[in-house]
């Protein structure tokens, strides 16, 4: 097991505890979930084949980002974060592709 999935289990925990004291709370639980659920996925064995290995450490890590982005155009007022945030999941998604054909899976 990864070493610092305790770590982020914990600040997820305790995100979701200040968040269920705040307005923001949703927008908290959201990232906290996402998170914890991308720092799970990233913890792969080895494969013996580094480029698979690091496609499949990427494609987790660029799909939690594409969630947090996803929470900030729901929650997120300002509007140049809002246009990072679009620029974000069109990217992550594009690259999660790309990382895919380049070992020879669909794209998806």
């Amino acid at each position: 097991m990864d070493k610092r999935l305790p770590a982020v289990f914990l600040f997820a925990v305790s995100a979701c505890v200040f968040a269920a004291q705040t307005p923001e709370a949703p927008f908290l639980q959201e990232n906290a979930a996402a998170m914890t659920k991308m720092m799970a996925a990233m913890t792969v064995a080895p494969s013996g084949d580094v480029d698979r290995d690091f496609v499949a450490t990427m494609v987790p890590h660029h799909q939690g980002a594409i969630e947090m982005a996803q929470a900030e155009l729901r929650y997120g007022h300002n509007e140049q974060l809002r246009r990072m945030a679009q620029e974000i999941i069109v990217n992550q998604t594009q690259e999660i592709a790309a990382m895919r054909l380049a070992i020879g899976e669909p794209a998806k």
